[in-house]
């Protein structure tokens, strides 16, 4: 049952991540005046220099670069890219027609933190499902296709031509405060794809790593890996215990371990990200031969 929902959870997703880009944009990013980068940014440099509808524009853009990504990229790229392309453009348009969303504040630091927010937390819902934002994203992938130039290298130089373009048409202050939304919005950006998926590892050295095993087992529930390993002094043979928990669960592992051996010696470690039995999937209890 699940699996046969997934493909429409995940279209949801996108659809909410594009729903919440356009906010930002609409609400926050354009009424404030903060230079963005992207299709977007395009579209808000060609706003105030022809005044051009921006949601028409980007709608165009995004279709023809839509239409490259295809050509060049394939079918499975497109499958990705198609409902982003074309429903982020529809989403603005609908903002850009509610005109009280367009007065939240006139205060330029709140516009840029929010717009950021909004932004950040938008390409990451979409990005966590498997799905490409479309619009400016697509040239860095083409030319990495077919010169082998470095995507992220290329995607800067897009942004940051976009970001100059505009400089020339805002003040020092809104040029500024356009460079803190894009540090934000990538922060924000980075936080939401790793919400939920960091984890602690904790690397135990000990002359009783039997107890400390069977402590972790039973009364964390957590599992564990036992390394070969030897002390680098007296060059002894000794086993080295490995889990990975939780953050709220580690003072927890702390006390535990140190009431069964006072001198236990503890690496921890902060994860980015795990994935396997007990974590990205169910747990599985095998008996114990």
């Amino acid at each position: 049952m699940m699996k046969k929902m997934r493909p429409i959870l995940e279209i949801l997703i996108v659809l909410m991540g594009n729903a919440l880009y356009a906010f930002g944009i609409a609400a926050f990013v354009k009424p404030a005046g903060v230079i963005a980068g992207g299709t977007t940014g395009i579209g808000l440099f060609l706003n105030r220099l022809i005044n051009m509808n921006v949601s028409v524009f980007v709608f165009i853009v995004n279709t023809a670069l839509f239409i490259l990504g295809f050509l060049v990229l394939g079918k499975k790229f497109a499958a990705t890219t198609a409902l982003s392309t074309f429903a982020y453009p529809t989403f603005l348009e609908f903002w850009q027609r509610i005109l009280p969303i367009q007065g939240l504040t006139d205060d330029i630091f709140l516009c840029t933190v929010f717009g950021s927010l909004c932004i950040g937390a938008a390409i990451g819902m979409t990005m966590r499902v498997g799905a490409s934002t479309g619009g400016m994203d697509i040239p860095p992938l083409v030319l990495n296709k077919l010169f082998r130039l470095p995507i992220a290298g290329t995607l800067y130089f897009c942004d940051m031509a976009v970001l100059l373009s505009q400089a020339f048409f805002a003040t020092w202050e809104q040029t500024l405060y356009g460079i803190i939304h894009v540090i934000l919005y990538t922060v924000f950006l980075n936080k939401m794809l790793m919400l939920g998926k960091s984890k602690v590892e904790i690397k135990i050295i000990s002359h009783k790593t039997e107890e400390i095993r069977v402590a972790i087992i039973s009364q964390m529930d957590r599992g564990i890996t036992l390394i070969k390993s030897r002390t680098g002094y007296l060059r002894e043979d000794t086993e080295m215990v490995m889990t990975v928990i939780s953050a709220r669960e580690l003072n927890r592992a702390e006390k535990l371990i140190h009431e069964i051996d006072p001198d236990a010696f503890l690496v921890v470690s902060q994860v980015k990200e795990v994935t396997g039995r007990g974590f990205s999937q169910k747990k599985e209890y095998l008996e114990n031969q």
